[in-house]
């Protein structure tokens, strides 16, 4: 009996120890090892449950968090983020390079297996945790790393994006002009092989077949005026960095009041880009040529669905346009009322647009094809190059030139200025739910959107000089490239579905809007999307090409290293910070290793069951 009694009373207090150790050690309790969630940095929504099952209630109450004056406000400001310049300069030319229409049949297929998927995802865990893209990540604080990595990636991108911007004001004050300054050879940056009248019969002579269009000369000797390389950065161009201060305080004005003034500002941004595309529409199909542009466009090459890249085109199209990975789609979120639903057709939405789109720029390149005597193969563009040359080009061929392109610049302007300041909105959110004991500081938004665009202008400054375009193409190609949009999206897919749960998530919609969506989301989240990322993700970095700048200069060996440096501070984010929180964890390293161990083995026991119950739902749906 006194054996017995001894071996009770020692397994009792093995079990306390244990318990106690278990307290000490896990790093996946979010009211135990994690500083920031012990000081009451939760962001409130009633009671979160952590990884472990633990219910998790904010220690300091906030205010009541700001949103949106009406639900339209967030629809226009979602559509204002995504629609951007992608949607109108990139889909069209990857949908005439890949087989035309039949491009849409990878297209279609990668919305509904990664594009709505993600999208609804970042948007229901912004609109449940009402927090912006750092504080999210509450729910699995091992992997909160995601959230700075998406902060990373959307201040990259704040910081080049508006370069567009600024290259776009500049060529709508030179519009106002009488006679477009880029229609003729008769200015001071032109050269001695400027040729205004380019027809393709003239090109048999040989000076004329080396001559240069007056449009390429303004973009490259006086909008650029660039320089001979990355290594000669040149001097300042005041009127293009002019330009980009106007810009820049244009979306300070319209960010720093919040969402209840962003919400009133993209009724006109989100919507006159809309009436412009109707009136060229309108304009472009009345042009000779322009049937033959929109045949171009649509006209089906069915042997093009046999190659890997229009699927890698058609994975990275979705994933550029649907502003995914960012993070701003969970600040807009976290502004919602808990009980919205409108993923769906915002999503339809941005697709819309890009097929749109599509029939405006090529009715207006089947004309300057026409107008040239040439195959529009010749003509059709992608990127700055569609809207900074052959647009302008096509432009100056028509009678009142100066209109069509003031709208269309205009047009330009405006969606990127909508994108520009919701990125904008979802970094200072994320910046401001870092530091909620500051919350009743005056003026503390303000301050933190002034010093987010200050910061961003001066390393813009590098993108005005003579050598700015190769500092430019720097961030394009890396910084927020296709790579790190999908490791981004993966490592969400798979936190939400095998770390939270899938079905935990699926119960958090059903408070939120009312219903379970459909289980193709769960199915999504857990399997497919992320085997689609990884695969696209796999691919790009399986066929990576050294950057060039009009496939001509080669950038210097340094030049791919801090292009790699700005790809890797966000990519290793992910690892740092869990690397960070179990370094951290309290106990000997034995405890700790234990721990991670037990750990490791419950998540993979997780996704098995989560597995085998999945495949049961799917059979029983089939």
């Amino acid at each position: 009996k006194e054996r017995k009694k001894e071996l009770l009373i020692a397994g009792e207090e093995e079990k306390k120890k244990k318990k106690k150790r278990m307290e000490k050690t896990d790093c996946c309790a979010l009211n135990v090892v994690l500083a920031e969630e012990k000081k009451g940095q939760l962001i409130p929504n009633g009671n979160h449950q952590g990884v472990n099952g633990t219910l998790v209630a904010p220690v300091r109450a906030l205010p009541e968090r700001e949103t949106w004056t009406r639900q339209m406000d967030f629809i226009m400001s979602c559509v204002g983020f995504a629609v951007g310049l992608g949607n109108v300069w990139r889909f069209p030319y990857l949908c005439y390079k890949n087989g035309g229409g039949v491009f849409l049949i990878p297209y279609v297929l990668f919305i509904f297996l990664g594009g709505i998927p993600i999208f609804f995802l970042e948007i229901a865990l912004g609109q449940f945790m009402k927090a912006g893209s750092i504080n999210v990540w509450n729910i699995a604080p091992l992997f909160k790393g995601l959230g700075y990595a998406s902060m990373v990636i959307v201040f990259f991108c704040n910081t080049y994006y508006i370069m567009v911007l600024a290259w776009g004001f500049y060529y709508l004050i030179k519009s106002f002009n009488g006679t477009l300054p880029w229609s003729s050879c008769d200015n001071e940056w032109n050269t001695d092989t400027c040729i205004e009248i380019f027809r393709h019969e003239d090109c048999q002579n040989g000076t004329i077949a080396n001559g240069r269009s007056p449009i390429i000369e303004f973009w490259e000797n006086k909008v650029l005026n660039i320089s001979d390389g990355l290594d000669q950065p040149g001097a300042l161009n005041w009127e293009l960095m002019l330009c980009l201060l106007a810009v820049w305080v244009m979306v300070y004005f319209c960010v720093w009041k919040g969402v209840k003034s962003t919400g009133k500002i993209v009724y006109f941004t989100a919507t006159f880009p809309y009436v412009v595309l109707i009136i060229l529409l309108v304009r472009g199909v009345t042009l000779p040529g322009a049937y033959d542009g929109i045949m171009y466009y649509l006209k089906p090459n069915w042997s093009k669905l046999g190659e890997p890249q229009v699927w890698i085109d058609a994975g990275t199209q979705i994933f550029f346009s649907y502003a995914i990975g960012l993070g701003a789609l969970t600040a807009l979120g976290s502004y919602n009322r808990f009980n919205n639903d409108y993923a769906f057709m915002l999503a339809m939405i941005n697709s819309g647009t890009s097929f749109f789109a599509g029939f405006v720029v090529f009715s207006i390149l089947g004309f300057m094809a026409s107008e040239q005597g040439v195959d529009i193969s010749k003509v059709a563009e992608s990127g700055p190059g569609l809207a900074f040359i052959a647009y302008p080009k096509a432009v100056s061929l028509m009678p009142v030139a100066p209109v069509w392109a003031a709208l269309f610049f205009f047009m330009l302007l405006l969606l990127g200025l909508d994108s520009q300041f919701v990125g904008v909105e979802g970094f200072v959110t994320g910046i401001l739910d870092l530091f909620p004991g500051k919350y009743y500081m005056r003026y503390r938004r303000e301050i933190a959107v002034a010093i987010c665009c200050l910061l961003c202008f001066i390393i813009d400054l590098s993108m005005v000089t003579q050598g700015g375009m190769y500092v430019f193409q720097l961030f394009d190609y890396y910084s927020a490239s296709g790579m790190t949009l999908l490791w981004q999206a993966f490592w969400e897919c798979v936190v939400v579905a095998w770390v939270y749960g899938a079905d935990k998530f699926m119960d958090d919609i059903a408070r939120m809007i009312g219903y379970r969506p459909f289980p193709w989301m769960k199915w999504c989240w857990s399997f497919i999307t992320p085997c689609v990322c990884m695969g696209i993700f796999l691919f790009h970095l399986l066929n990576y090409k050294p950057l060039t700048y009009n496939n001509v200069y080669v950038y210097p060996w340094w030049g791919e290293v801090i292009g790699w440096c700005l790809a890797l501070s966000s990519m290793l984010c992910i690892p740092v910070s869990l690397v960070y929180k179990l370094s951290g964890a309290k106990g000997t390293f034995r405890e700790v290793r234990h721990t991670i161990k037990d750990y490791i083995f419950s998540v993979i026991t997780h996704i098995l069951i989560g597995m085998y119950h999945q495949t049961l739902e799917i059979k029983k749906t089939c």
